[in-house]
């Protein structure tokens, strides 16, 4: 059941969703906890507002050095291509030599643990889309407790579109992926597809509220969704919904505590000694429930599949459009999610084509 939270703890929560200002949204989560009723059916909920506001305090202390030009590391990376995929890994598993091999990037690849201590993006061309790898700082023990700028690497996971979850295959790489997957788990963020997921995305004022379900809602109705989602004042958004979904799934959502991320699993080094019987390891461990690809930085056996793997874990579609008065379709592509209707595509090309758009005219090769 959803966790029955008091009308004065839900418009606290519309205003926390409602600013921009880190500050401010900071003093608003506090706010927001002190009305909420302490109780069993709101500790994760308390749980994960607290590591929200543990992130908004390291981004709020960053800013405060750079502005004293002390520095420090930039965790926010724009999203550019057609998607935005954050690599994984702890020490020294070799993310910096796959980011150096597969992109335009300009990394710094030394056998120095942690090494990279900020995000590193880069370009990877897979046919004629681009995607946006991210190098992320290593992953430590204790991350999403804080520790080694644990919690803005996380956050930067939270923020992208798919994972590269990196592995070293002359160390056990089935206590590397645990230690990743407790880290990512701890903030709430999966990589196995759930039963349910609920996207909510908030629009300009007066859009009205829009509810799209592709599955089916569990014990109850769409008007319990829509009641529930104009409690916590979302007026104007496109909620999508997907899988069976009960309340419990809408009011995540709302709150953005659990997120899926689409991954695939990246096994480095395959070229050295014993390797082979370790992704055996791994895939065992793995049991076919995330997509492993074996490579070698060094000799860039295997780097050529990534390209493509990725785009089909993301589940991603291009879309080539053509003017009326043209023969050939424009050689540059939409890309899209799977599921995306002609008005998400209008939309991509331009809000007021989106607003009079009439028809269209789609065929598939």
């Amino acid at each position: 059941m959803p966790t029955n939270l008091p009308a004065e703890a839900k418009r606290k929560w519309a205003e926390v969703s409602a600013t921009r200002n880190p500050s401010e949204k900071l003093r608003l989560m506090e706010e927001f906890l002190s009305l909420v009723p302490k109780h069993k059916g709101t500790a994760k909920l308390c749980a994960q507002v607290k590591k929200q506001m543990a992130i908004l305090r390291r981004e709020i202390e960053e800013r405060k050095h750079k502005k004293a030009g002390r520095g420090g590391p930039k965790f926010f990376i724009e999203k550019e291509g057609a998607a935005q995929v954050v690599v994984l890994g702890l020490t020294n598993v070799g993310k910096s030599s796959f980011l150096a091999a597969l992109t335009n990037a300009k990394v710094e690849v030394s056998p120095t643990p942690y090494t990279t201590q900020e995000p590193v993006p880069g370009m990877l061309n897979f046919e004629d889309v681009q995607l946006q790898l991210v190098e992320a700082p290593a992953l430590v023990e204790k991350a999403a407790e804080g520790k080694a700028w644990g919690l803005q690497t996380l956050a930067l996971a939270r923020n992208a579109d798919g994972l590269i979850l990196m592995v070293d295959l002359t160390q056990n790489p089935v206590e590397q992926l645990s230690t990743i997957l407790g880290e990512l788990e701890k903030t709430r963020i999966l990589v196995s597809k759930p039963r349910a997921r609920v996207e909510i995305e908030r629009k300009y004022m007066g859009a009205g509220l829009r509810i799209i379900v592709f599955g089916r809602l569990l014990d109850c109705t769409f008007k319990d969704v829509e009641e529930l989602l104009k409690s916590y004042r979302v007026a104007d958004a496109v909620v999508k919904i997907y899988g069976e979904a009960t309340l419990d799934d809408v009011e995540d959502a709302i709150f953005e505590s659990t997120t899926y991320k689409p991954a695939i699993i990246v096994a480095n080094k395959i070229d050295a000694e014993n390797a082979e019987a370790n992704l055996k390891l791994l895939e065992g461990y793995v049991s076919g429930q995330l997509p492993v690809i074996a490579v070698s930085c060094k000799t860039g056996m295997g780097l050529e599949k990534v390209g493509e793997l990725l785009f089909h874990t993301l589940d991603l579609i291009r879309v080539y459009t053509k003017e009326p008065s043209e023969r050939e379709p424009s050689p540059k592509p939409f890309v899209l999610k799977r599921g995306s209707t002609v008005h998400d595509l209008a939309r991509n090309i331009h809000s007021d084509f989106s607003e009079n758009f009439a028809y269209a005219k789609v065929w598939a090769k």
